[in-house]
């Protein structure tokens, strides 16, 4: 595991880091005029850990780039395999990417170039620029002439369900025996300006909106500049934040050959869609959610034997309501010993690194047997009957198996089975 995420004072990057944050419910959310997870690389900090980068690439990265390449090193030096002696060069490289903000700046560079006056220098230095960063493929290609891999490389973007729909992707190609190793990078960067910006746009627009609303939307339109507040009682808005998680997916057989430490195992995934014709829009039910958690248990395990659910919540009432509706199905009466959390408000809602970072917070749960707090959950709302576990410690569980779940607004849903190193 490698991360590269914000933290109170400086980015995250190891497993001690982001567990020491989400194991105390801490936020390291800041305050831009709205409240945003800022990552804040140092240059320094990039170079000291890929200090061999031709500076021909490395000078047109993008935050996007510079954040997947980071939790990409952490996460194989995590797993002691070694960039540098060739460890990794038939390993897939599959990445996550929702966002697109990354993009905008190079692209509009190269849309306002005059051919008239661009020196020939100029001109490749923006061709460089423009083949590294314009399309939702830009991380996986610097990733993959990092590793030089000859194995699959490919992007999915299915916004915050996509690195969650990697992990799925790496673990059937590992069981069809196409691959013993991927590395599954979520990266993704909503640019606080244009949150900001967003937000003195919507100011005035919630009568226009009204006028517009459908069925599966929600009543208010998105406010940034308050604290979110997954699963309590005055949730009320979303947090954005930037940043990238990389897992190493490996086949037990190749794990084991080399004495590999094992945090667990990724058992099956299943997903599913809504079926609405509204693309923003979810279906408060939480009958495609129920689907795809049934599709990825199947018939070897049952609900029963899942004690834990990392949720996808983001402090959106709607993704809540599904959550609620959805796991109260699968539970019945159960449901109230079911213990579900969110540590969205730690890191702000990131998109395509939320399904990697909640495997990897998932599997040291289960590795550690405790469960971590939703951050900035003090007062549960009245309508969730799970347990939350509100508040900024951990909650004492042995468990073999966990759930976790990511959601596309409009588009997909994602279910992860996990299991410990020993679970059948």
């Amino acid at each position: 595991m490698g991360f590269c995420l914000p933290g109170e004072e400086q980015p995250l990057f190891t497993v001690g880091e982001v567990w020491d944050v989400a194991s105390h419910g801490r936020s390291c959310l800041k305050h831009h005029g709205v409240y945003y997870g800022s990552v804040e690389l140092p240059e320094t900090a990039f170079a000291e850990r890929l200090p061999d980068v031709p500076g021909i690439f490395s000078r047109h990265y993008t935050n996007a780039h510079r954040y997947g390449l980071v939790s990409l090193v952490e996460a194989c030096a995590d797993a002691q395999l070694s960039i540098r002696n060739g460890d990794l060069t038939d390993a897939a490289v599959l990445v996550g990417r929702g966002g697109i903000d990354a993009n905008i700046a190079s692209y509009l560079e190269v849309l306002h170039a005059d051919a008239r006056t661009t020196t020939p220098h100029q001109a490749m230095e923006l061709f460089v620029r423009a083949q590294q960063g314009l399309t939702p493929s830009d991380v996986a290609l610097v990733q993959g002439a990092l590793l030089r891999t000859t194995g699959p490389c490919f992007t999915v973007s299915c916004g915050c369900a996509s690195s969650a729909v990697q992990i799925g992707n790496a673990r059937r190609m590992i069981a069809a025996g196409d691959i013993d190793l991927a590395v599954i990078t979520g990266v993704d960067v909503f640019g606080v300006d244009v949150i900001q910006n967003v937000q003195r746009l919507l100011h005035g627009a919630q009568g226009a909106y009204e006028s517009i609303r459908v069925d599966g939307m929600p009543e208010l339109l998105p406010s940034f500049d308050r604290v979110m507040r997954p699963y309590d009682r005055r949730a009320d808005c979303v947090n954005h934040g930037e940043g990238s998680a990389t897992l190493v997916l490996e086949s037990r057989d190749r794990a084991e050959r080399r004495g590999a430490y094992i945090y667990g195992q990724v058992l099956s995934h299943g997903m599913t869609r809504d079926g609405l014709s509204n693309p923003l829009a979810s279906d408060e039910s939480g009958a495609s959610l129920v689907t795809a958690v049934r599709k990825c248990l199947g018939d070897r395990w049952d609900i029963g034997q899942v004690p834990y659910i990392h949720g996808g919540s983001d402090g959106d009432v709607v993704v809540t309501a599904f959550e609620t509706n959805a796991v109260q199905q699968l539970y019945g009466d159960g449901v109230e010993d079911l213990l579900m959390t969110s540590q969205e408000a730690c890191f702000g809602h990131n998109g395509a690194p939320a399904g990697a970072l909640g495997v990897a917070l998932t599997l040291l749960m289960l590795e550690q047997g405790e469960v971590c707090p939703t951050a900035n959950c003090e007062e549960p709302a009245d309508n969730i009957r799970f347990d939350p576990v509100p508040g900024v410690h951990t909650r004492r569980l042995e468990f073999d198996y966990a759930l976790t779940c990511n959601y596309q607004i409009g588009g997909v849903k994602s279910a992860i089975l996990l299991g410990s190193p020993d679970a059948d």
